[in-house]
């Protein structure tokens, strides 16, 4: 246990790890190689030698501002964040090692991560603006068209946060449900636009939708937008766009080309395995772009561009993560429907089951054994969002599934 008189050994790797990385920008890094470097800096800072140091920052012991230690955090499977689990790959890895040595500097090579990205679109650089994630998208959008009272149409369930930042300007979500089937209602999302267009900001469409997992199909995109006023600006947030395989999927990529009012939000956090390194990026029209800049920080630092620039060079690694994600997913929700449980058929990461309990409750009994899942969507506060991670988590995910859920009729009824 920490007291209030000891610096937290996290804290002191940090020094350590800058140091290592200047002692190294002539060289590459490889992750055993810079482990042994940071252990040898904290030499130097004189702390205790035979201490864990890797353990402590990234293995089992996490603690609070508090200095109380929480849980086992690396003994779990991740199944809850719709996260890619193998991480940047070994090309991605030797970008970022190499651009250590930008760590102490302003302005610096980025990789030309932004004229990379706008290439692979087909598109100028001044239609591409970086965020810190596409959190830090979906937040400038918010900033640059709401105000208070102004209001924002979208389904729910959906990616909340974009509601809840609406609500932290004082602006409206205005929320529909989902179709029947789980599907976005394009013809209602067009009359609750249409109906309040003096007082709207935006339209906000995740497609695929998280946490459904369904995507919306490339003439119901059009449908909306040949329906709503052609100044409207519409959010099309395209953060699992990479796990789409259903022919009538199609990004919205054109409508930015024809100076549609489309902002298109995307993220390397998910088939790049960049979550933690936080970049995304939005493609719109140049006026957009530059209304939005005024409102995002450009805080992507440098390891997360020359990460980023070089996934977009790595395609053969992006389709092996495509392959093994959706082969697991298809066959866990195989496996499910096999024992009686409705799987709503996903294009993403993750899918949703039907458990017929409350997500609360199953998500602390999934945590009881070891294994971490998505939190309570409403109104589908019976489904449960399960991420897919590697086979072994989903193994330990179908173990614990049997044992919290022993004995059900294969009735694919379970409520």
């Amino acid at each position: 246990m920490l007291d209030g008189s000891t610096v937290p050994l996290e804290w002191a790797v940090w020094p350590a790890r800058y140091m290592e990385a200047v002692m190294n920008r002539i060289r590459g890094l490889s992750r055993r190689g810079f482990v042994g470097g940071a252990a040898t800096a904290l030499g130097y800072l004189g702390l205790k030698p035979g201490a864990d140091l890797w353990g402590a920052t990234t293995s089992t012991r996490r603690f609070s501002a508090f200095g109380q230690q929480t849980y086992d955090y690396d003994s779990y499977a991740k199944l809850a964040s719709n996260e890619n689990p193998y991480g940047p790959t070994d090309v991605m890895m030797d970008a970022m090692n190499m651009a250590w040595k930008y760590s102490m500097r302003y302005g610096y090579p980025d990789g030309d991560i932004q004229e990379k990205i706008a290439e692979s679109h087909g598109v100028e650089p001044e239609n591409i603006l970086l965020g810190a994630g596409s959190g830090e998208i979906l937040r400038a959008m918010g900033l640059t068209y709401l105000e208070p009272r102004k209001k924002v149409v979208g389904v729910e369930p959906s990616y909340s946060s974009v509601y809840r930042h609406a609500s932290g300007l004082k602006a409206e979500p205005l929320l529909l449900p989902l179709n029947e089937d789980y599907t976005q209602n394009i013809p209602a999302m067009i009359r609750a636009t249409n109906r309040n267009r003096r007082d709207l900001g935006f339209v906000y469409l995740c497609n695929p939708n998280n946490p459904t997992g369904l995507a919306v199909p490339q003439n119901e995109v059009r449908q909306l937008l040949d329906g709503i006023p052609e100044d409207m600006p519409v959010l099309i947030d395209e953060a699992y766009h990479h796990f789409v395989q259903d022919p009538r999927y199609a990004t919205a990529e054109p409508y930015v080309k024809e100076g549609r009012r489309v902002v298109i939000a995307r993220t390397f956090s998910k088939i790049y395995g960049m979550a933690a390194l936080r970049i995304g990026y939005a493609l719109a029209p140049a006026d957009m772009i530059r209304e939005m800049r005024n409102y995002t920080t450009g805080s992507v630092n440098c390891l997360a561009r020359w990460g980023a620039s070089a996934a977009l060079g790595d395609p053969d690694s992006e389709t092996r993560v495509l392959d093994i994600t959706t082969r697991l997913r298809n066959n866990t929700s195989t496996a499910l429907q096999n024992m009686g449980y409705d799987v709503i058929p996903s294009e993403t990461n993750f899918f949703m089951v039907h458990t017929g309990r409350p997500v609360r409750e199953v998500q602390a009994a999934f945590r009881e054994k070891g294994v971490l899942v998505g939190r309570p969507f409403p109104p589908m506060l019976d489904h449960l969002r399960v991420s897919i991670g590697t086979e072994e988590e989903m193994d330990r995910f179908m173990t614990a599934w049997k044992e919290i859920f022993p004995g059900m009729a294969a009735t694919g009824n379970n409520g």
